[in-house]
């Protein structure tokens, strides 16, 4: 694109600076309002509002101490999500790729957020467009619409032609006029800045949201009931008011909320500090429910650059070269004859007696790109300069993941072309060589000469008039990390699915000396078929191994995964890996991939260190698991303050506690044990059917505890016991049974869960013993026979629980 200098200087800094700017939302975070609101005006804090207005009006200001914990429960909210935010805002202006623009005549690299309207923005492969625009330049430019349009083959664009945000380029280069940016953007207009991009589900969020939808409408009735039922049994007019509002209060989850937002935070800020960018806070769910990771080779198992290694001439009577890169140029050729003969028939059109210009062709071909690929890169190194006679390019075909081979009309010097020798070959002596080199990991690509590229473009699966002149191969860099995170992976449980465009046999041998199972069968998915996918899908459960895929038949491959209950995560880092990304359950691109890529993934491993895996799962699953135990603590108290509200208010009695005796045991058994239970560390995989198995556990756990809270209150009642008394024995068979949930749920006890609940019942004792805790929540130990009760009702309901849960088969091991 040196031509464009002249022609088109861009935009002036005066011009620049009254424009319109490309000013759009970040999707890594919301808002500080957004956040507030979310936090602040919600429907529970409203009711809990309500009610703690009403026993400041008519009750004591003791029973009133729930009202404080919803205000902390707003502030951890905030702050955390505050934190979260910050964490992704500094991350996603790290992963934020820098856009090239053409300014006052000089090319720069400027922020998304600075590009503006006018701007003259350049193109190379992997670039995303991130506003619309006329193509006014084009150097054999091809954009992928697929985002927008669902076609997946890339469309050629010419000078006049309209581009539109949401698109990237995967061939070729070429620039283009901003003409809206910003909102007036068409991917902005449809969904922020990828169209059709689709939010993580999270069936975590989808099931608390249904617990407090379903719960809502339940406390509207049975809070009616109970505050008719107190006030028509109750002469105190504030006793009525205060113990209706003890069971509407212990009715609201209102922690379960923040307790999942908290867990969710806190992942995001685990995760950036080892440079991990969570795009979307759901994705977080994603990573524990991985049970299939498919790995692209390329800028995953191995890093992304390469080293030119040997160019091995065809013809015989030339040698070999080993190529090393030196600032001066090309190392001096090494006489190494390749193994027999690699002659091949080729058309007389092409036929030369004399020896090929190998070098001069390389370094001609390596430099055509302005923007070269990790192929073109590895050769340069090794021809840093095009060698002098006149190789100038006329018609040009760049490099794209599906072709797989570029080529160029260098004039008199001839057509040549470079390319994978599976793809760009019919069989013979060169063919059969390559597949041996391929076969023990190296890369291969073969140099021909042609007679034309029309025939190549229109029909480069069976290429015509083709002379290969010299195998080109290249070092691949395994990433030191590699064999440790598959082992890692392999030990979790995920089965592992490398999928990739590079020759099958190299892919192979890579996967076999990184100790991946079944890596030597693998499969070339030329062969797999394309219109049954239960065939497919069932060829990609019996194998590890898949070389020469398309970009195409990546996302067919996780398709058709998907379809057989897989829960499947795609790694990638080139612009061949966007629509696997895009439709996995689970996208995670590298950093150093391309701003497409990074786009359209839910995670970015933005330092580039595939050992960051295991972190990123291990969170997830960690964050699933805990907030599936805290959701059976939350519950389970939503559904005994249910069943009890019932129950009193169809027999006409007193509610068994006050609003203080639930504060006090909600804190000891829910409130303090969930934080620490939200963000302990696990390694438990999550599975499917997180609404059915919580309530599984917490309906008959419920059901249970307010039975036996009623049952020990009614007993003591009928004595010649207080009403103090009669409610302090309720309150202590409710912690005996809520804190057995709680030993039930914290398993298996290792030291610090064991701790944390003895922590609990020792607190418990210390309320009862200290006359001060006593006085200020109300409890009156005083009648040994109602507390002795309370105590064996407790134990029973203790044993029925054990029973109930595990008979559900909910309880953990």
């Amino acid at each position: 694109m040196d031509g464009l200098t002249l022609t088109a200087p861009g935009l002036t800094s005066a011009q620049v600076a009254g424009a319109k700017a490309n000013q759009v939302p970040r999707r890594s975070s919301r808002s500080l309002s957004a956040i507030l609101r979310a936090n602040v005006f919600t429907l529970f804090n409203l009711v809990i509002g309500v009610l703690w207005a009403l026993i400041l009006i008519f009750g004591e200001w003791q029973d009133g101490a729930f009202g404080l914990v919803m205000v902390a429960n707003a502030l951890i909210g905030i702050v955390q999500e505050l934190r979260a935010k910050r964490t992704l805002d500094k991350l996603a202006v790290i992963n934020e790729a820098p856009v090239r623009v053409r300014r006052d005549g000089a090319e720069r690299e400027v922020s998304p957020r600075d590009v503006v309207l006018g701007d003259l923005i350049l193109l190379g492969p992997g670039d995303r467009l991130l506003v619309d625009g006329e193509v006014v330049h084009s150097e054999g430019l091809e954009v992928d619409e697929s985002l927008l349009t669902g076609e997946a083959d890339p469309v050629h664009k010419q000078p006049g032609e309209e581009v539109l945000s949401g698109s990237f380029a995967v061939a070729g280069s070429g620039a283009f006029v901003a003409t809206r940016v910003g909102a007036d953007a068409y991917a902005v207009r449809l969904a922020e800045e990828a169209s059709r991009f689709h939010l993580a589900h999270s069936e975590l969020r989808a099931g608390v949201a249904n617990f407090i939808k379903y719960i809502t409408w339940l406390v509207i009735p049975i809070g009616a009931l109970l505050i008719y039922s107190q006030l028509h049994n109750s002469a105190d007019l504030g006793t009525a008011i205060t113990g209706a509002v003890a069971g509407i209060v212990t009715m609201i989850p209102e922690g379960l909320v923040l307790t999942t937002s908290l867990a969710f935070a806190v992942g995001v800020v685990r995760l950036g500090r080892r440079k991990c960018l969570v795009q979307e806070l759901p994705a977080i769910e994603g990573l524990a429910r991985v049970d299939v990771l498919c790995l692209d080779k390329t800028g995953t198992l191995t890093t992304a650059g390469m080293d030119l290694d040997q160019v091995l001439p065809v013809r015989p009577d030339e040698p070999a070269r080993t190529v090393l890169a030196q600032p001066g140029g090309p190392a001096p050729a090494t006489r190494v004859q390749p193994d027999g003969p690699l002659v091949d028939p080729a058309p007389a059109a092409l036929a030369q007696p004399d020896g090929q210009p190998i070098d001069a062709a390389l370094a001609a071909l390596a430099h055509l790109d302005s923007r070269p690929n990790a192929t073109a890169e590895a050769i340069r190194a090794g021809y840093p300069a095009v060698t002098a006679g006149g190789w100038k390019a006329g018609e040009t075909v760049p490099f794209s993941s599906a072709r797989k081979w570029s080529g160029a009309d260098f004039g008199e010097h001839g057509v040549w072309v470079l390319g994978a020798p599976d793809v760009l070959l019919q069989g013979g002596d060169c063919y059969d060589r390559a597949a041996e080199l391929a076969a023990t990991g190296t890369r291969v690509l073969v140099l021909c000469r042609a007679t034309g590229l029309a025939a190549l473009t229109d029909a480069p699966a069976t290429p015509a008039a083709l002379l290969p002149v010299a195998l080109v191969t290249f070092k691949q860099r395994i990433r030191p990390d590699a064999r440790d995170t598959l082992r890692y992976f392999a030990k979790q449980g995920v089965n592992l699915k490398i999928i990739s465009g590079d020759n099958t046999q190299a892919v192979s041998a890579i996967a076999t000396g990184l100790g991946i199972p079944g890596a030597d069968r693998a499969i070339d998915a030329r062969t797999l078929p394309h219109d049954d996918p239960d065939k497919l899908g069932e060829l990609l459960d019996n194998h590890t191994v898949f070389g020469r895929v398309t970009p195409r038949q990546k996302r067919e491959f996780v398709t058709a995964l998907q379809s057989r209950g897989r829960t499947v995560a795609m790694t990638g880092d080139g612009v061949n890996d966007v629509l696997a990304l895009k439709d996995a359950d689970l996208g995670i691109a590298m950093g150093a991939g391309s701003p497409a890529t990074k786009a359209v993934a839910q995670v970015v491993l933005l330092d580039d260190k595939f050992s960051t895996l295991p972190h990123v799962v291990g969170e997830g699953r960690r964050v699933l698991a805990n907030i599936e135990r805290v959701a059976n603590l939350f519950l389970t108290k939503t559904f005994y303050a249910i069943v009890l509200s019932l129950l009193v208010g169809v027999a006409g009695v007193a509610f068994p506690f006050a609003p203080r005796h639930s504060t006090l045991t909600n804190a000891l058994v829910i409130g303090i044990p969930a934080f620490f239970l939200a963000l302990a560390p696990t390694l438990e995989r999550a599975k499917p059917g997180f609404v059915p198995r919580v309530l599984r556990f917490a309906v008959p756990a419920g059901v249970l505890c307010a039975l036996a809270v009623l049952l020990s209150f009614r007993a003591a009642h009928n004595g010649a016991s207080s009403l103090l008394e009669d409610q302090t024995a309720a309150v202590i068979t409710l912690f005996l049974t809520t804190w057995w949930v709680l030993v039930l749920i914290a398993r298996p006890l290792n030291w610090w869960r064991g701790a944390m609940v003895a922590a609990m019942a020792a607190l418990f004792c210390v309320g009862l013993s200290l006359p001060f805790i006593r006085e200020f929540f109300a409890l009156e130990p005083g009648d040994l026979t109602n507390d002795l009760i309370a105590v064996g009702i407790s134990v029973v309901a203790a044993f029925l629980i054990s029973v109930s849960v595990k008979v559900a088969g909910t309880l953990r091991p």
